[in-house]
């Protein structure tokens, strides 16, 4: 990359910066259901025109804060074929040290507010759904690589992973939320992380054992 294609990139990524700033900093204020695409492009002293170049459309003003993280779980898999499961605890696990938004257990104010208005705007929740929905396909995907593992059976073991994932994050969101603190919450989340990616490994018929 030369010099004057970074500083295009540069701009570039500035300008997103400051229309999603923007965007967040009226939705947190006002909700995001009574803040209009036209209101967001005069704060950020763009046009809509602009703003579209840049957001496929309002969700997208909030969901692309997690976006690098849709198919998280994909990449571990391409990452790690040999054991998928083991390297999918181990990237939950170490994203629970790091208090990584993502698994739900970091109590910055910035990622609390960004969760509250995720999870009270209704409008926003099919968004979330196909966000969800577009992780568990990417990680069926790379599944469905392996010759031992036939095609409905990576959809059904991705369906499961995903869930268990996602209600780890959202559990722990909980607690975020209700005012416990990250470091607090830790012990609580990371063995919640291990019996859930042990049910995974070990099947449900474990809970019928004593």
């Amino acid at each position: 990359m030369d010099e004057q294609t970074g500083l295009r990139e540069r701009k570039k990524q500035r300008t997103r910066e400051a229309i999603s700033n923007a965007a967040l900093k009226l939705f947190f204020e006002h909700g995001f259901d009574q803040v209009s695409i036209s209101q967001v492009a005069e704060a950020a002293e763009v046009s809509r025109r602009t703003l579209f170049a840049y957001f496929q459309g309002k969700d997208d003003l909030v969901l692309h804060r997690i976006a690098d993280h849709e198919h998280e779980s994909a990449r571990v898999v391409r990452a790690h074929r040999e054991a998928p499961l083991p390297a999918l605890r181990e990237h939950f696990l170490d994203g629970l040290r790091r208090h990584d938004p993502i698994t739900g257990l970091c109590d910055l104010p910035q990622v609390l507010a960004l969760y509250r208005l995720i999870m009270g705007t209704s409008t926003l929740l099919p968004s979330l759904l196909r966000f969800r929905e577009s992780g568990e396909l990417a990680l069926a995907a790379e599944l469905g690589e392996s010759p031992d593992l036939p095609p409905l059976t990576a959809r059904l073991a991705a369906a499961q992973i995903v869930s268990v994932q996602w209600r780890l994050s959202m559990e722990n969101h909980h607690r975020m939320a209700n005012g416990v603190s990250a470091t607090d919450a830790y012990p609580e989340a990371v063995a919640a992380a291990e019996l859930g990616f042990d049910l995974l490994m070990n099947g449900l018929g474990t809970l019928g054992k004593s």
